[in-house]
């Protein structure tokens, strides 16, 4: 008997969750997905925020496509002197602060941060890791063990030693635990799984202030805030605060998979020695992926995409007003609608999602439904995916209304 690919996917591509959302997909292009149905569908969400230059940007492809005739995998990281790496690494220095000016590549954002969490052990000599509740920076063992939540933690146990686990925004916190015992202090400026929680200013200086008096390395974690989401090109910019290494990913590669950590070039160098090789990876620095990644960057210069997302940002929650929305959170193209209940979140993202309009949900606040657009999106189609939001809302509360 012949399979659907639905079957085939069922059967042969590993599940992650008991309901996957279950479409098939055969076209991107710019914020709309296509299915084998038919279907169009606004991305609301970016693919995750990743597509932050929306899907199957000409420039990106264009890149693609000439680094793809050109050359792809040479060798693994760091041997070769290869032009899409270099010409990626200066235009990322060149619109950091002048102490982050050494880029180690990943294959994704879980990856630079093991080796941002690595880099930190190593330069300080100290194994004590600072994090925050319901943080979220990868899935890997070492990753996972900075993370925020325990459900997601619990099953994989033992994890990596000397992990303190804080509150996030509480200075106090802070205050007290940050000590000449602490290696290193990770957190994202913006929450990325919490509903899209916002550090204060105050937060992010007392942290600072304590990592310098205490030899501690800050770890920022940009991996969903980072490329044009908060509204600047990287959320820290918000904030008067200089992270001692900077992750990146998600939105970096314009659609492929490619992640960074990057610090001072003192300090990725210790790396080389007590042991050579003190990091590597076989694919980090794909020329195909840095390719891309100079692409979508340059679009997002180019075309002063980011310029326009608090305007774009403060329409969506102009048109959001509806009683069962308790609150809009966040900042730029990173915000949640805050409802009553799980169910009745998840009721309303499965009516969007059947009208035509990607919504999610988010780790670690299931009454929460995620929005984060593609930068490109226009004024028009913020409209039209916030009727079919607003038209959700009402059709679930009135179905809920007859039961």
């Amino acid at each position: 008997m012949h399979q659907t690919n639905r079957q085939l996917f069922l059967n042969h591509v590993a599940q992650v969750s008991p309901k996957p959302m279950d479409l098939e997909i055969i076209k991107a292009k710019g914020i709309y997905l296509f299915d084998v149905n038919g279907n169009s569908y606004i991305d609301f969400i970016s693919g995750i925020s990743v597509s932050n230059v929306g899907h199957c940007h000409p420039n990106v492809v264009k890149a693609i496509q000439h680094q793809a005739e050109t050359y792809m995998h040479l060798m693994v990281y760091g041997e070769y002197i290869q032009a899409p790496q270099i010409q990626l690494a200066k235009a990322l220095t060149a619109v950091l602060p002048t102490q982050l000016n050494s880029v180690f590549f990943t294959n994704s954002g879980t990856e630079a941060t093991e080796g941002a969490l690595k880099l930190a052990k190593r330069v300080t000599g100290k194994t004590e890791i600072i994090c925050f509740k319901d943080s979220y920076h990868g899935s890997t063992q070492g990753a996972l063990s900075v993370m925020g939540n325990e459900e997601f933690k619990q099953a994989f146990r033992p994890l990596i030693p000397d992990v303190k686990i804080l509150t996030y925004n509480s200075i106090e916190e802070v205050n007290k635990h940050i000590t000449s015992q602490t290696a290193a202090v990770i957190l994202e400026p913006i929450q990325s799984e919490t509903g899209y929680t916002a550090s204060t200013k105050e937060f992010l200086k007392a942290i600072r202030e304590k990592c310098d008096e205490n030899c501690a390395l800050l770890i920022l974690d940009e991996i969903q805030n980072g490329f044009g989401r908060s509204g600047s090109l990287f959320a820290f910019e918000h904030y008067d605060v200089v992270p001692d290494i900077l992750l990146l990913a998600k939105g970096m590669g314009g659609g492929l998979p490619i992640g960074c950590f990057i610090s001072s070039q003192k300090l990725l160098n210790e790396f080389t020695y007590n042991p050579v090789l003190g990091n590597i990876n076989t694919f980090g620095g794909n020329a195909v992926c840095c390719a891309a990644s100079l692409a979508c960057l340059q679009t997002i210069q180019n075309e002063k995409l980011i310029a326009d997302v608090e305007r774009k940002s403060n329409l969506i929650r102009s048109l959001l007003v509806h009683p069962a929305i308790k609150t809009i959170k966040g900042r730029g193209f990173m915000l949640s609608i805050d409802f009553e209940e799980t169910d009745l979140n998840f009721e309303i993202i499965d009516h969007c999602v059947k009208n035509g309009l990607i919504v999610d949900w988010f780790l670690f606040n299931t009454h929460a439904m995620r929005l984060a657009p593609p930068l490109i999106i226009t004024d028009n189609e913020i409209k039209t995916a916030c009727e079919i939001i607003l038209n959700a809302i009402n059709a679930v509360l009135y179905k809920a209304a007859k039961r």
